[in-house]
């Protein structure tokens, strides 16, 4: 078995020399942290390194002498060093990398009414909206690309990925997307009821429901809907196969993800989408228009005179036009998202949290701008 390491410093002319012996490494950490420890404050300036005697050492025993003399000098004195074997020269430099952080690290000040510490939260939080905005437009790049290349190829097309994903995404989500708006059209046909009822303007509810369902709920319920149901989806399958590296072996193949598991997604999204928003748009109306029969005492032929009367065709294109753009960032931050997964279910869940998050606040933020563009253009 091999001696436990021991460092000590010889002094000499105008530089002394660090000399290391025996084995540096996990077996005998106990033996040589204390020396390590003892020297560390009293090492003089100028040094040169003596590992000649060294037997063995791991990335322990180089983590020991990268505390002792400290990343810069460390790779200061192995560059002085061209005999060094390569595979020493490879570990030292390795471990002195992995712990220029620790040195590099200082902690912040203490500050008793926490204003540091909010800055520099508020710091981290910037940082990181603005990396994830780079990474979402490098990836809208990425895709956009990818899609060019391929759509002059129709060899290239994946139609069995795309249908299965539209049946997916689209037909599996009717029955709640349908169900949702129904209710929320006779809620909202109710509520403006009761408040229009007071001026003896009950009749105008009919206005309100087919303008808010063809402008803005339709398209907005059936968003956030697939923003919660379908994007977690694709962060999910998309991480769980980057955990089991099914992605490196699509990789090795010769196929790019990219064209094999983004594109059929984000096609499909794109496709079922306004499918979904019709659909939500035409269920809002008729829950509306059970509250204005049962409630109000309008009859059927009167709620579809007064909404052909008084919608006009502008309200659904309007509304239509918003669907694609948000099934584009629903795919687009789910699969992205879902590339993200390092590896661990931990990270899984919290990407695909992440990834319901951001698709909801982009549908909302999105809308906002799209009503206000809308409303200044005249449309």
């Amino acid at each position: 078995m091999d001696a436990p390491g021991r460092v000590e410093v010889i002094a000499g002319g105008g530089e002394s020399t660090v000399r290391l012996e025996g084995a540096w490494t996990l077996t005998h950490f106990a033996t040589i942290e204390p020396q390590v420890q003892a020297l560390r404050a009293a090492l003089p300036e100028r040094l040169r390194l003596d590992l000649d005697a060294v037997s063995r050492i791991d990335t322990a025993g180089a983590g020991l002498l990268g505390v002792l003399l400290g990343p810069a000098r460390l790779r200061a004195l192995l560059d002085a060093q061209p005999d060094l074997a390569p595979e020493r020269r490879a570990l030292l430099d390795t471990v002195g990398c992995a712990i220029h952080d620790i040195f590099a690290y200082s902690p912040p000040p203490y500050d008793g009414f926490g204003f540091v510490r909010l800055l520099q939260k508020t710091g981290e939080a910037v940082d990181a909206i603005w990396c994830q905005t780079r990474a979402l437009l490098g990836f809208i790049g990425l895709v956009l690309e990818t899609l060019a290349r391929t759509l002059l190829q129709p060899r290239r097309w994946r139609i069995a990925s795309l249908v299965v994903q539209l049946e997916q995404t689209t037909l599996d989500a009717l029955p709640i997307v349908s169900l949702l708006s129904l209710m929320v059209g006779a809620v909202i046909a109710f509520l403006g009821a009761t408040v229009l009822n007071a001026y003896g303007a009950s009749v105008f509810t009919v206005d309100l429901v087919s303008f808010a369902f063809l402008r803005e709920f339709g398209a907005v319920l059936a968003a956030i809907l697939l923003a919660g149901r379908t994007a977690s989806a694709f962060t999910a399958q998309i991480g769980a196969m980057k955990a089991n590296e099914e992605i490196d072996a699509i990789r090795t193949l010769g196929l790019d993800p990219i064209e094999v598991l983004v594109l059929p997604r984000v096609l499909a999204l794109m496709l079922g989408l306004p499918m979904l928003t019709f659909v939500a748009m035409l269920a809002g109306i008729f829950g509306g228009a059970l509250v204005c029969v049962l409630a109000i005492g309008i009859p059927p032929a009167m709620f579809l005179s007064l909404m052909h009367t008084d919608t006009p065709l502008s309200y659904f294109w309007v509304g239509m036009s918003k669907a694609p753009v948000f099934a584009f960032l629903i795919a687009i931050i789910g699969c992205l998202e879902g590339f993200k997964v390092t590896g661990s279910a931990e990270s899984v869940g919290e990407r695909t949290t992440s990834s319901v998050v951001q698709a909801i606040f982009m549908v909302i933020l999105i809308d906002a701008l799209a009503a206000l563009f809308f409303m200044e253009m005249g449309w």
